[in-house]
């Protein structure tokens, strides 16, 4: 015997849609409707792709006129993800939730195939340029120098 078909009303492809822009799962609003997670994607694909985009829409409209009310939080995070900005730290801030030993800074050491002399040479120059004004270094330091 065959499968009754689905059927779509208007009042479903409603409620589909606002489901799907207070974020709930498709998995779930199939289990609310009575169908198929596949059947729900194929047959409310237009519903859920608006009720999703409505519902960033409404938001977006609520974090602007905080911002532009003079909600400091609100301006803050619009111009970090719409005005692409980003918080540079400064070179002697400790890397946030390091220890002190962990934020002294770094040293790559890379090896040298002496195939380039004049490149050997100017890596050993800045090397020793780097160490000698941090002589107090740890004994692993000091052995990097000899090297």
């Amino acid at each position: 015997m065959a499968r009754k078909a689905f059927a779509v009303s208007d009042a479903m492809r409603e409620r589909v849609r606002y489901l799907a822009g207070v974020g709930v799962r498709q998995e779930d609003i199939a289990k609310i409707i009575g169908c198929a997670p596949k059947t729900l994607r194929k047959r409310f694909r237009d519903e859920l792709d608006r009720g999703v985009a409505e519902a960033n829409a409404t938001m977006i409209g609520y974090l602007f006129a905080a911002a532009k009310a003079g909600n400091i939080a609100a301006i803050i995070f619009w111009l970090k993800v719409k005005g692409y900005w980003r918080e540079k730290a400064a070179a002697d801030d400790p890397v946030p939730g390091g220890d002190t030993e962990s934020n002294s800074p770094v040293v790559l050491v890379l090896p040298d195939n002496s195939r380039d002399p004049e490149l050997t040479q100017v890596l050993r120059d800045a090397q020793e340029k780097y160490f000698a004004k941090n002589r107090g270094g740890s004994p692993r330091t000091q052995d990097l120098i000899e090297r």
